[in-house]
């Protein structure tokens, strides 16, 4: 056995990616973290990926274990820059992916527009064959159209062929067969189907998911691939993992068949990476708050267990109703707030912060790349809340006169002094994300006052605070790392697979449930035998959907991973009450029926344990680097104390005001707070007095 056990993670963000590097030596316990960040670098992701790992001095052919994260799927989506694709459905349902639902957002706007399809019409094909709800063949499925469809993909340069037909979810033979078929009619396309994605009802969700999944596929697979041979070519000889959206890390080989997954695989670690970290502080309730330099993401962790919904929609907002992906998707809340969002005035005299952002490039007007405009970054330096003679991790000198220009042009339109709208501009941005996290929390039945808040990313230090103290949560968190915690995270995933099926039962038929459950266990444990693990090594967590008897949407409630008996049902419905008041507000005196279950199976493949951190015997004293006036925008101007987060050790505590300085990040802690650093380096801040 080697003395050392090497892992590493990566993720790419839409501004910078980021590396973790975990060294454990197997004799003595004692752990070496190196972390790492460079630009993104699109449409070339992978050669950021590379970038870090030299930047972090990482050699690859001493990694034990490598798992990645990317943000290439949701770029390829929001940029509109996947392949051409041909939609191939029941006769009869060719205006299903165009007619979607009646949720428009805007209700009252005479003029609103449907978001346009992925597929154009003329590029929507029909097919004989049908299936019913029931799975039993209606109408046989016939070919004799196909050949006619294939040259017209063909003369119209089409380069991936979804294939969604009516109640696939229910019995897949007419898919697989046709997907078969146009395989071998036309070797050189890429197919997906919908059954490979999903099993779920809902035929717009369904077909949407499945042109979106063939959409971003080609260009999903060339990355993968690049990244695989870049990593060999490096000298890498372990397997690759792939962080997924559903809060868990699949093979490469599964990721590239299905890359749809992994459409929010950066939130998902990161969110995951909280649940884990809760775990050991022993704090199970959790909300969790990313902020980087384009976004703001929050997820609320109840019990130690992220919620997973396969309800996920992209480009949703207030005018417009978005897109339906119907995969596993860890339950959250995105907006387009973080470091580089720019700060702007309407006609009407109001200033805004976001949803555009500066990016990397050219990034703040404090980066000296080029930038005009005034963000977030640049009203926390102008505050004195980041060190101007320490930005970037020192890494940058900030450019003073940019600044300087970007604000007195905000407030000569403001008519308003510079300090008041960098003032301004962080309170707009808190006011942004206290929003975000309550749709998460206050809007669900949750009290914030339960949870603790976990904050990371580059911004989410910096905001945390002042975030949980508007909310009254329990206290803020900050993770060691937390700059990079999204990569972390990604050591601390299972590999882990999430089966939904759609079956319609009334909840007391306990031997139907029971038969449905054992069969898609099976099929789970078969899968992940496939992969090379052992059939006991899987871990089952059956989750059953319900709802009251004709209403369209319901809850899940967990049982047992055994034998469905008459008592586990009375349980699962007593349950389902509970669960649906606090959801919906309210219960019925109505008949409970089952719509399918959510079997999450998983299997460690490596995790990270983490151990307490040894100390030196320095004092808190000696991570003292001096002090400073610092604006805290709400509670006015305090000389607060600076420390050194590299030279915080356990045990250290101190009280505010105070700053901390990392490279990555800056930890804003308020005049009324307390500071304690736990036995793993996380930083832990009282905010009730």
């Amino acid at each position: 056995m080697a003395d050392t056990i090497t892992r590493v993670s990566t993720d790419v963000g839409g501004t910078f990616t980021d590396l973790v590097y975990f060294e454990t030596d197997t004799k003595t316990g004692v752990q070496t973290v190196r972390t790492a960040k460079s630009d993104t670098t699109p449409p070339n992701f992978e050669q950021g990926v590379l970038n870090v790992l030299k930047r972090g001095d990482v050699d690859v052919n001493a990694v034990d274990m490598f798992a990645h994260g990317t943000t290439v799927v949701i770029n390829a989506l929001t940029e509109r820059k996947g392949a051409k694709v041909g939609l191939v459905t029941t006769k009869g349902f060719r205006d299903s992916l165009e007619i979607g639902r009646g949720n428009r957002p805007d209700f009252f706007n005479l003029m609103y527009q449907k978001p346009a399809p992925f597929v154009p019409r003329y590029l929507r094909r029909e097919i004989t064959g049908r299936m019913d709800y029931r799975g039993r063949e209606v109408t046989p499925l016939s070919y004799d159209d196909l050949d006619e469809t294939l040259e017209l993909f063909r003369a119209e340069g089409v380069e991936a062929v979804a294939i969604c037909l009516l109640h696939a979810y229910a019995n897949t033979a007419h898919e697989e067969a046709l997907a078969a078929e146009v395989a071998r009619r036309w070797p050189e396309v890429t197919v997906v189907a919908s059954h490979q994605i999903t099993r779920e009802w809902r035929e717009y969700e369904r077909s949407t998911t499945t042109v979106l999944s063939a959409y971003v596929q080609p260009k999903a697979q060339r990355y993968l691939e690049k990244l695989e041979t870049g990593l060999v070519e490096g000298g890498y000889k372990g397997q690759l993992f792939i962080m997924q959206s559903n809060c868990g890390v699949d093979s490469l080989e599964a990721t590239k068949a299905v890359p749809i997954t992994m459409v929010e695989s950066g939130p998902a670690s990161g969110f995951w990476g909280a649940a884990e970290l809760g775990r050991i502080i022993g704090e199970p309730n959790i909300l969790a708050l990313d902020i980087g330099g384009t976004t703001a993401k929050c997820s609320l962790i109840e019990n130690g267990q992220a919620k997973i919904k396969t309800d996920y929609w992209i480009e949703r907002n207030a005018k417009s109703a978005g897109y339906p992906i119907m995969v596993p998707v860890v339950d959250l809340v995105e907006i387009g707030n973080g470091g580089g969002s720019i700060a702007w005035v309407d006609d009407f005299g109001k200033m805004h912060v976001g949803p555009q952002s500066a990016g990397a490039s050219p990034g703040p007007a404090a980066y000296g790349r080029g930038g005009t405009d005034v963000t977030t970054t640049d009203a926390n330096l102008a505050l004195g809340r980041i060190n101007k003679d320490y930005f970037c991790g020192g890494t940058v000198e900030a450019d003073l006169g940019a600044l300087e220009a970007g604000f007195d042009r905000l407030a000569g339109e403001l008519g308003a002094s510079p300090v008041e709208v960098a003032r301004g501009i962080v309170r707009i941005a808190n006011s942004n994300m206290v929003n975000a996290l309550k749709l998460v929390s206050v809007n669900r039945g949750y009290d914030p006052r339960d949870f603790t808040l976990v904050v990371f990313g580059g911004g989410g230090p910096m905001h945390g605070v002042a975030l949980g103290q508007e909310l009254g949560v329990k206290k803020v968190v900050v993770p060691r790392g937390a700059p990079v915690f999204s990569a972390w995270g990604m050591m601390m995933s299972d590999l882990r697979r999430d089966y939904f099926v759609t079956r319609l039962l009334d909840a007391d038929d306990a031997g139907s449930l029971d038969e449905l459950l054992h069969h898609t266990m099976e099929l789970a444990r078969d899968e992940f035998a496939r992969e090379g693990v052992a059939r006991d090594a899987v871990k089952l967590v059956p989750q059953i959907r319900c709802r009251y008897q004709n209403q369209e949407f319901g809850v899940e409630v967990q049982i047992p991973a055994g034998p469905v008996t008459p008592e586990v049902v009375e349980k699962m419905i007593a349950e389902f009450h509970v669960n649906y008041e606090r959801e919906y507000t309210y219960t019925l005196d109505a008949a409970v029926e089952v719509t399918g279950i959510h079997l999450i199976a998983s299997s460690e493949v490596g995790k990270l344990e983490i151990v307490p951190i040894p100390t030196t015997g320095a004092t808190i004293a000696d991570a003292v680097k001096g002090r400073r006036d610092v604006d805290y925008a709400t509670e006015g101007v305090h000389l607060a104390t600076i420390y050194d987060g590299e030279k915080l050790e356990p045990g250290m505590s101190f009280a505010g005001p105070a700053i901390i300085e990392d490279p990555g990040t800056t930890v804003v802690i308020h005049p009324t707070n307390t500071v304690s650093v736990d036995d793993f380096g996380n930083i832990h801040i009282e905010t009730r007095e």
